[in-house]
């Protein structure tokens, strides 16, 4: 299972949580979401890759950048 931990910019009210962790959670392989507003990060774990978190904000108007990534033992 991988652990990412990704910068959101412009996370600040309670509208951009419930976007940015409802697209987090639609994508195939994420088991688990945490948001943290007030460090603009999300933390994510699963099957799923870097890449699918970050093609799922294509469209958004948050910026969304891999901060950190490791595989939980």
């Amino acid at each position: 299972m991988h652990i990412l931990v990704f910068t959101i910019s412009g996370m600040g009210c309670r509208r951009c949580i419930r976007e940015v962790t409802g697209r987090l959670r639609d994508i195939p392989g994420v088991v688990t979401v945490t948001a943290d507003v007030s460090r603009c990060r999300a933390v994510v774990s699963g099957t799923m890759t870097a890449r699918d978190v970050l093609a799922a904000f294509e469209d958004s108007a948050h910026v969304v950048t891999l901060s950190s990534a490791s595989d939980a033992p």
